[in-house]
């Protein structure tokens, strides 16, 4: 009877063992969403909507909200990366980390360290980060600053296989790779950074069992390519930029992937007129190919790094009377785009923040220049510009609740002066051939505003202003909660209807890094990253930011009895 029930306990053991072992399938991903147990898609869903029907914690038990655990991440860089669940496993990456967490205890289970060439990061473009990692059956997928990929089996942290997306590239040097990959119809997606330093950036497609590449796109065509007669007929190409640094949305239903591409390099547009395809755009991509389907352009020529980047919510919205398969991006540009995903049609765009470099979008999409904007490309002379080249909304997405429509959206309130200078390409360094410093008009002590938005007007439905602006991800809940960071190191729950502040924890650093919440065993959990760094950190010169100090953790709350 004994030996019976003890065969009994090890099979089931090793069922379990095995279940973990698999990892989440195609369908688990596809469901990612509604699985309340386990967050396996970058964006807590396909539709990077970032929105949880968990309510266990809510607006009457907030108060109650209390660290579980936090563990050091042994790292003084940035934290930006996205936390994945799986079977209450928490899978968590740095700029050279790989950890597996166990997310009830906070116990290290794991751990996997990147070695760099001294250079790596000297001329890596741009910022030492990672914005996390991809699970897929029983690996799991993450880019490093060197732009090698790397498969790891989830539970023992063996390393599966390692692939170069750079490999076959002349001169690599300004490329890197920071952006968390994507699973999409089983095929594995990474993009790169590099236009800032005058690279030509491509998406990528791999085998997520082999590593073996099974196609690029490049975002800047080639000479004869579709789109290369909106370049100058030279080799300003080569060095284009469309820098794909951020994670895209899938639709597996219409099997679109929806990636962005962002500015063309130099800055100074002036030595590359037209449009500049397909930087400052979205492309919908056949995940199994990297055909497209489609693009749409947010800034041609753009000269102030605007990009196209930022997240693209999925979802359907009733427009004029009729059902819209849409997506939706808060555009650095400052307008707030909604466009269909089926067609790539443009519906509509509005301003979300203060805007002079464009009077509107016109009725097919493109800016409407300014007098001020026209004024830059005459004479190359110095304009003060809002937004600043960080955008009305920088890369920490927002969160949508689609009951009732409303965009939780980071945005910042500055302005900066800037002109056109000479333009030299120097490889591994800056190509920019403009000058440019923020501007702070200080009569306004608010730098940001962390604002409810209404998609189809732009216009906000409540706003919490902010002393240095937000750059942490958003989240909200089916429980009336919207969480976000700040720079100063508050991890925050607000009312979702009207924005009143309901709880705080100072974390002990900035934080820059993206919230999230999963159930395990009957109990709500909400984990983030704390750890200050990234652009607005590192550049600002914000006196608010004097006396915080660096050092990564990862936290994870409950509710206290």
């Amino acid at each position: 009877m004994i030996k019976k029930t003890l065969l009994s306990c090890v099979s089931v053991l090793f069922i379990v063992a095995v279940a973990h072992a698999q990892g989440p399938t195609k369908s688990d991903l596809i469901n990612d969403e509604n699985d309340t147990k386990n967050v396996t898609v970058y964006g807590m869903g396909y539709k990077q909507q970032r929105h949880s029907p968990l309510k266990n914690i809510n607006k009457g038990n907030i108060s109650r909200l209390a660290p579980k655990w936090i563990y050091s991440l042994d790292d003084d860089r940035g934290q930006q990366a996205f936390p994945l669940v799986y079977e209450g496993i928490i899978y968590f990456v740095t700029h050279n980390t790989t950890i597996a967490i166990d997310g009830v205890t906070g116990k290290e289970i794991w751990k996997k360290t990147i070695e760099y060439d001294k250079d790596t990061l000297r001329y890596a473009c741009c910022g030492v980060t990672n914005r996390g990692a991809a699970i897929y059956n029983n690996k799991l997928y993450r880019g490093s600053m060197d732009g090698k990929l790397y498969a790891y089996d989830i539970t023992s942290g063996e390393l599966a296989w390692q692939s170069d997306a750079f490999a076959d590239i002349e001169d690599r040097i300004g490329l890197s790779m920071n952006v968390a990959p994507l699973i999409a119809n089983g095929v594995l997606i990474s993009g790169v950074s590099g236009a800032d330093h005058g690279a030509r950036c491509f998406i990528d497609g791999w085998d997520p069992e082999t590593g073996k590449r099974l196609w690029r796109r490049y975002t800047i065509p080639s000479p004869g390519e579709p789109g290369s007669e909106t370049w100058p007929d030279d080799d300003s190409w080569k060095l284009g930029g469309g820098s794909t640094w951020l994670t895209g949305s899938y639709d597996p239903e219409l099997d679109l992937l929806y990636w962005g591409v962002g500015n063309p390099a130099p800055y100074n547009s002036s030595v590359r007129p037209g449009d500049n395809l397909y930087s400052n755009s979205v492309l919908a991509l056949k995940p199994k190919t990297g055909e497209m389907a489609w693009y749409f352009q947010f800034s041609p020529n753009d000269p102030f790094d605007y990009d196209g980047n930022n997240e693209f919510i999925i979802s359907d919205l009733k427009i004029d009377g009729h059902a819209r398969k849409v997506i939706m991006q808060a555009n650095r540009n400052g307008f707030f785009y909604i466009i269909d995903r089926e067609s790539g049609e443009f519906i509509d765009a509005n301003k979300f923040v203060k805007v002079n470099w464009a009077d509107g979008i016109d009725k097919t999409g493109r800016p409407i220049e300014s007098a001020l904007f026209k004024k830059l490309r005459k004479t190359g002379e110095e304009i003060t510009l809002w937004p600043a080249n960080t955008g009305g909304k920088n890369w920490s997405p927002m969160a949508y609740d689609p009951e009732s429509n409303t965009a939780f959206v980071n945005t910042n309130h500055y302005a900066m002066t800037y002109k056109f200078s000479k333009v030299k390409y120097r490889p591994g360094l800056p190509y920019f051939g403009v000058k440019f410093a923020f501007s702070w008009d200080e009569s306004q002590p608010y730098r940001g505003y962390l604002k409810a938005i209404d998609p189809l007007t732009g216009k906000s439905k409540w706003e919490v202003p902010q002393l240095s602006p937000n750059y942490s991800a958003v989240m909200n809940t089916a429980g009336g909660l919207v969480f976000t960071g700040t720079h100063t190191g508050e991890f925050i729950a607000y009312d979702k209807d009207d924005g009143k502040q309901l709880w705080s924890f100072q974390t002990g650093s900035g934080i820059v890094g993206q919230p999230i919440t999963w159930q395990f065993e009957g109990t709500q959990y909400i984990t983030i990253a704390s750890g200050i760094g990234g652009l607005y950190a590192r550049y600002s010169g914000d006196e608010r930011l004097k006396h915080v100090p660096k050092g990564g953790t990862l936290l994870t709350f409950a509710l206290v009895k």
